[in-house]
């Protein structure tokens, strides 16, 4: 399975995740609110993260996870290069931007398991 694949049924399988198409870009909602766009000719996503967890990533490798360079990266959107980030730490991140979006009763069991 691809990465872009993997990205995507890991999104989907967030409660009541709908994805809608974003002019070149897939969009990932829950309660009407984006927590990732996924760009297929890019191989990079981006996700709207806390201020906290945005530091933590970017620590990872700044080079792969970075702040959107623009102003919505000082409210948390952050790019991920997939193809130089583990696993893992995509599904972490993906986890975190659910979480920091989603209402509290869809994000519990996820903060809970943390």
């Amino acid at each position: 399975m691809s990465v872009l694949a993997q990205f995507r049924q890991r999104a989907l399988a967030f409660p009541e995740v709908e994805e809608q198409p974003d002019h070149e870009k897939t969009l990932f909602q829950v309660a009407q609110k984006s927590f990732a766009t996924l760009s297929e000719p890019d191989q990079r996503v981006c996700l709207k993260l806390s201020e906290l967890d945005q530091s933590l990533f970017t620590d990872f490798d700044a080079n792969a996870i970075y702040a959107v360079p623009d102003p919505s990266g000082q409210e948390g959107w952050t790019y991920v290069e997939l193809d130089s980030v583990p696993e893992s730490v995509v599904a972490d991140a993906l986890t975190a931007a659910y979480c920091h979006v989603a209402p509290r009763r869809l994000a519990q069991p996820y903060l809970d398991a943390s």
